[in-house]
């Protein structure tokens, strides 16, 4: 498998880390990892692509060595989408963005307001923000699956998750899903990066700067941000992958997402959860690369 090369950049003044792989004149896919991972969580993926395609995974603000600034406001949507915009203006053209989890709603956020920016958008067990808010808010399944977000969003999160060598961040990462692929070399490497100063609290500030509002079990809520549909629209080609086994993000949430992609097609993967990517990467890159030959030029 070709090994990554590593990348600094400058983005809107500040200094950003990423990871590259295979030819410099091949279409673009961008990577868009999500919490609690770095770039190199892309790799099993982007090796597979690296024979045919420009693959980029960075590490998005407060991840990994890119810029990691302490203000919960420093993580607003906005921000989080300008920093991958100006990546993506830096390469020169537009871009297939690959999202998962957190990484999914950076990706959502360029489909939606920087069309210009996208081609195509492929999504891997991360949600849409308006049927994600209608679960968050409904006070059902999801919202107890979500109880975590309040957990986050509480004062000190980040030191009860580093407690113990990072004990409670573990516990949380594996929700209830197969963690086995997060062992030995690779467990010792996802742990240095988290060690790094000030980013734990910086990546949970994701959470706290997200306007979602998050119910109580049984408790639903009734003053919710009401979503223009019209402007939260992805117009380019979207592919949905989801891990039928995940307990983070439950089948709900894209239940009504083709109300807001008009060319929308979905894989559902059976045996795998949250975690899909590392747990079948041949499976993720064999519907990823079908689905992009298929397309017309």
């Amino acid at each position: 498998m070709p090994d990554a090369s590593p990348r600094f950049v400058d983005l809107n003044g500040h200094p950003f880390h990423y990871l590259e792989w295979g030819r410099a004149d091949g279409p673009v896919l961008l990577f868009l990892h999500g919490f609690p991972e770095y770039s190199a969580a892309w790799s099993e993926i982007a090796e597979r692509f690296a024979g045919d395609y420009h693959c980029i995974a960075p590490d998005q603000r407060g991840f990994g060595q890119s810029w990691a600034p302490l203000e919960v406001e420093a993580y607003e949507m906005r921000e989080l989408v300008g920093d991958m915009a100006a990546l993506i203006g830096a390469l020169g053209q537009k871009v297939t963005v690959v999202g998962h989890d957190w990484g999914a709603a950076v990706a959502y956020g360029l489909a939606m307001f920087r069309p210009d920016l996208v081609s195509r958008l492929i999504i891997i067990n991360g949600v849409h923000p308006a049927p994600f808010q209608r679960e968050l808010a409904a006070g059902g399944a999801q919202t107890s699956a979500s109880q975590y977000i309040r957990f986050l969003r509480a004062e000190g999160s980040e030191d009860k998750l580093s407690a113990g060598d990072f004990e409670g961040l573990m516990k949380l990462f594996s929700a209830n899903m197969d963690l086995g692929w997060l062992t030995g070399e690779r467990l010792r490497q996802y742990k240095a990066e988290w060690s790094r100063p000030g980013r734990l609290q910086a990546m949970i500030n994701w959470y706290r700067a997200s306007p979602l509002q998050v119910a109580l079990p049984g408790e639903p809520l009734n003053d919710v941000p009401v979503f223009q549909k019209a402007r939260l629209q992805v117009q380019c080609p979207h592919l949905l992958i989801w891990g039928d086994d995940d307990t983070a993000l439950l089948p709900e949430c894209i239940d009504g997402l083709d109300a807001y992609a008009a060319d929308l097609t979905v894989e559902h993967v059976a045996g795998a959860d949250h975690w899909i990517c590392h747990q079948k990467p041949d499976l993720i890159a064999g519907l990823i690369r079908s689905w992009l030959e298929a397309l017309p030029e």
